[in-house]
């Protein structure tokens, strides 16, 4: 790319900053809202954490931010998700402009196809099934997605850290899978407020054996994506919890330079300790969810078998995969 080229790209990326911080300062000042900013600080430190594993993982800024309001600042598991979504519609987004700019290699056709089945499902999702979901249901489901995918990453960290490439696409298979995907990770997106970031990247690294540098950017930019249809989907069938705006306030400006901070850090990092950290988190969260909400006899049990069901699919994803890379 030629030197005008690229500082037209970064000139993007500066304008949408400035215009961020103006229009947060403009909220704040105008809605006298300096003192609310100054009591949630307790999500802006969770977040500062959480936009950077949010952009450099497969895990999603809303992975960090549900548990946090949820489990520890005590807020409700539909407060949880729509921050989720509110807080990932800058972040990731934020990371995805810095992601373009810097011409980051993405899964473009599979990402494509997945985003128009998510982009469908998400508002349908959120208007007819989730209004039916008790909290309970609601933390536990994102409770076993997340521990069987810390489980088996865990268990496959090796083979992930030594994929290189692009993987094995055709065009048949990203149309397939991407529209398969969409309609999961857009059902567990709409419920949660994150996912189709996490099936997504682990279809790319364990059925496609794709570089992991290639499937988090595009696991980035499909949660930026149907976090702003799942933010505009709760502002027109009822708007958002006060907690919800207020939250996003004292966040805000954190994850907008978070997120594309840990978007840069992914490509100079190791991965192995990144994916141990994310495993850790995933499972913790788990056990966190469960003694927290008091999950036990049959609940925990169905629990566990969610785990165990989730993570034989991605384990059944790996084998495929290598079956697929051995011809």
């Amino acid at each position: 790319m030629s030197s005008g080229r690229r500082g037209r790209r970064w000139w993007v990326f500066v304008s949408w900053l400035a215009a961020f911080t103006v229009g947060w300062f403009c909220l704040v000042t105008l809605g006298g809202h300096w003192a609310a900013v100054r009591s949630h600080w307790a999500i802006a430190v969770a977040m500062a954490l959480g936009s950077y594993f949010g952009a450099s993982t497969p895990m999603g800024g809303g992975a960090v931010g549900f548990p946090v309001l949820v489990l520890l600042l005590g807020e409700s598991a539909a407060v949880g998700r729509d921050f989720s979504f509110a807080i990932q519609a800058i972040g990731m987004l934020s990371a995805s402009i810095y992601l373009w700019v810097t011409r980051r290699p993405v899964a473009w056709r599979i990402l494509a196809w997945a985003l128009g089945s998510g982009a469908a499902v998400v508002p349908v999702a959120m208007v007819w099934l989730v209004p039916l979901l008790s909290p309970l249901v609601t933390k536990l489901v994102f409770a076993v997605v997340w521990a069987a995918f810390g489980v088996v990453h865990f268990f496959r960290w090796q083979e992930i850290e030594d994929l290189d490439g692009p993987g094995i696409h055709t065009p048949r298979r990203d149309m397939e899978l991407g529209l398969a995907l969409g309609l999961a990770g857009g059902l567990v997106s709409a419920i949660t407020g994150v996912g189709i970031n996490m099936l997504l990247y682990m279809v790319l690294v364990m059925l496609f054996r794709s570089d992991a540098k290639i499937a988090i950017p595009t696991s980035v930019i499909a949660m930026a994506a149907l976090s702003v249809v799942g933010v505009a989907t709760r502002g027109l069938i009822g708007g958002f919890d006060p907690e919800v705006y207020l939250n996003w306030l004292a966040a805000a400006p954190v994850v907008v330079l978070g997120a594309p901070l840990g978007a840069w850090m992914v490509q100079r990092l190791p991965r192995a300790p990144t994916l141990w950290i994310v495993s850790a988190l995933c499972v913790g969260q788990f056990v966190w969810t469960c003694v927290h909400g008091q999950v036990w006899g049959v609940p925990l049990i169905l629990a566990l078998v969610g785990v165990v069901i989730f993570g034989g699919i991605f384990e059944a994803l790996y084998r495929r995969g290598r079956q697929l890379a051995d011809g």
